[in-house]
């Protein structure tokens, strides 16, 4: 199918979708219950989804059945871009995305594209529930974007087809694809790939017809897109830590009460922690599902990248970006 039948495709799934929304809506209305549409790229089997979920039921709970929370899984809505747009429109109710697309709308998220600005899991976590975290969650509102909590999405690292990556020379003249973000583009620049940015959704085809020799993604991503079955190396460099973000329109956001804002808010919160209680035991789950499907999991010499993309955080020296950076470093 070529790039306008999918679009075309792609335009008239939306429509219908919404269609069916409106008419849901329209339903609910009449039972004086307010709906929430919450569209996100992954499978149902990932944490994020059983997370939204969790969120799902919460919010029926607090808000005691006048609240109901839809969710759209495997991208039915659209691309990260597709999504976020329709947020800013008040099309869609509230979505969730990694914080790598976010750059492009909100400049403040271009932080979590900073290779090794986080020194561990535990570290991240610290950062996000402190006040750098809060501060981030409230720059994108006067973008008609508002952060409601972090999910946990692990460390990225490189998979790829026929050539295991021990240092960033084995990156060399390597396609990697990457997310469509100016930081993620620099840093495959600095480790010596050749950055190629593609669809998540694509990627899978990319992979098979070579366009492609790799990627990189956190091991329950990697799982359950099914790219170990093309790729046969996973190298845990972990070069970045990039959370996802549970965000919600501001236009739909200021039509809620002080109460029900308040029930949306404390269910997110809620999911967060169980979101990541699960991560590290589907993270492990993965690794071995995919070890046992032939992939060969690297312990790559880490240091080796962390020197590599020494000059890209010094590039940030004297700027914004450079201040939150040391922030970061600052926080225990």
């Amino acid at each position: 199918m070529n790039k306008s039948k999918k679009t075309v495709f792609a335009f008239i799934t939306v429509l219908v979708i919404i269609l069916v929304s409106v008419i849901s809506l329209t339903e609910n209305k009449s039972k004086n219950i307010d709906t929430l549409r919450i569209a996100h790229p992954l499978d149902p089997s990932h944490p994020l989804h059983r997370a939204l979920e969790h969120f799902a039921k919460r919010t029926e709970e607090f808000s005691q059945g006048s609240m109901r929370v839809l969710i759209y899984p495997n991208g039915q809505l659209g691309s990260d871009r597709e999504c976020l747009e329709q947020l800013q429109y008040g099309i869609l109710s509230m979505g969730i995305t990694s914080c790598g697309p976010l750059e492009g709308f909100v400049p403040d998220m271009q932080i979590f594209g900073i290779p090794y600005v986080f020194r561990s899991r535990e570290h991240m976590i610290n950062v996000l529930d402190g006040p750098i975290g809060s501060h981030i969650l409230a720059s994108g509102e006067k973008y008609g974007l508002k952060g409601l909590c972090f999910y946990d999405a692990g460390a990225r690292s490189f998979y790829t087809k026929d050539k295991p990556v021990y240092t960033p020379a084995d990156l060399a003249g390597l396609k990697i694809r990457v997310m469509k973000t100016t930081m993620s583009i620099k840093t495959m620049k600095a480790l010596g790939a050749l950055p190629t940015p593609i669809d998540f959704g694509e990627l899978y085809t990319a992979l098979q017809q070579g366009v492609v020799d790799g990627a990189e993604n956190n091991p329950p991503s990697f799982m359950t897109s099914m790219h170990y079955e093309i790729c046969r190396y996973y190298s845990m460099d972990e070069h970045l830590r990039i959370p996802d973000i549970l965000l919600v329109s501001t236009l739909f956001w200021e039509k809620l009460s002080p109460q029900q804002q308040r029930i949306v808010q404390q269910a997110a919160v809620e999911s967060a922690y169980f979101q990541r209680a699960i991560w590290q035991e589907f993270t492990q789950t993965s690794l071995e599902k995919v070890q046992s499907a032939g992939v060969e999991v690297i312990s790559p010499q880490k240091e080796l990248f962390i020197e590599a993309v020494r000059p890209l955080w010094q590039s940030f020296e004297g700027t914004s970006v450079g201040t939150m950076i040391q922030k970061i470093q600052d926080v225990q």
